[in-house]
């Protein structure tokens, strides 16, 4: 039955409560049980409490889309804190970024927490980064919004770099890159002997290439 929202409490309970329904929807039954119908049912209301929040399913999933951001940039800044708070250096980061210290750990950090997400998430990850339904384009101020939320930690970390924008994209990309492979080989069948075929390794390689790239962003030109 559609549940009372004539105020903006009862309002803003309905949305949450959706907002709630649709993301348990994602991770128990995947992208494609985002219905109208779907979600209202696991909200316990009506699709029209979902056109009254959300303006419609394009409104809802956009929630969606922000909430994902908005773990993301909590597990990115508890990593950075975590490191932090460590004490010591997991890595040699001084022969890395020697302009500022404790950056490399900070980049580290960043990878760390993405990649936990990542394989701790991976239907809201798929959402927030590829195309599981080919109907949903989040609008680009909303991309942008978002993604600069994330992405902001690592241009702090290159604040030295002649180019801290492009470098921190560079460093993003290869982040990205190599956790989504190993979040698209944990979905499958192990490959013995492949590069990712455990979580231990997984995280070895992550470390391994962001380092190297690291590495190579502070070699002088010709060497």
């Amino acid at each position: 039955m559609p549940r009372d929202v004539s105020t903006s409490k009862e309002v803003g309970e309905l949305r949450g409560d959706l907002l709630e329904a649709a993301v348990r929807v994602l991770r128990e039954q995947g992208a494609l049980h985002l219905t109208l119908r779907r979600v209202a049912e696991e909200a316990r209301t009506s699709t029209m409490g979902i056109y009254t929040c959300f303006g419609g399913r394009a409104g809802l999933l956009e929630a969606v889309y922000r909430y994902g951001f908005d773990v993301l940039q909590e597990m990115l800044l508890g990593s950075i804190d975590a490191h932090a708070s460590d004490g010591r250096a997991s890595f040699d980061s001084h022969t890395l970024l020697d302009h500022h210290a404790g950056s490399f750990e900070r980049i580290m950090a960043v990878a760390y927490g993405y990649r936990e997400f990542a394989l701790a998430d991976p239907a809201l990850y798929a959402l927030m980064f590829e195309r599981p339904l080919p109907d949903f384009d989040p609008s680009p101020e909303l991309r942008q919004e978002a993604l600069g939320r994330t992405f902001s930690l690592l241009t702090e970390a290159m604040a030295g770099s002649a180019e801290p924008t492009r470098m921190a994209y560079l460093v993003w990309t290869t982040i990205h890159g190599l956790v989504s492979i190993e979040l698209t080989c944990s979905l499958r069948s192990p490959l013995p002997g492949w590069f990712i075929d455990s979580r231990e390794e997984g995280g070895r390689v992550l470390a391994d290439g962001v380092s190297t790239l690291l590495r190579g962003m502070r070699q002088p030109d010709g060497d």
